[in-house]
């Protein structure tokens, strides 16, 4: 995992949420499984309004600062979270 994970690029609203995925294996809600397993539409229809305003900066954040192992589909997201809280 990256040492430096920068959080500030996302909605100050869910970035605990986030931070207690990728550091510790806590699921998230269902935006941000929506978001992390990929599902493009449900992300759009689960995504309150500040988060439909910042869905390029979130994608951003996954792509660019997030572990690359701990997104893209259900089953990456699954093992990450057995990884991380494992450790």
């Amino acid at each position: 995992m990256p040492t430096t994970i920068n959080y500030e690029k996302l909605p100050e609203h869910i970035r605990g949420g986030v931070k207690r995925y990728i550091e510790d294996g806590i699921p998230p809600g269902s935006f941000l499984i929506a978001v992390i397993c990929n599902k493009l539409i449900d992300s759009f229809l689960r995504a309150d309004d500040t988060n439909l305003e910042s869905m390029i900066d979130i994608v951003d954040f996954f792509y660019n600062e997030a572990p690359s192992e701990c997104h893209g589909s259900e089953e990456k997201m699954q093992l990450w979270i057995k990884k991380v809280s494992k450790e």
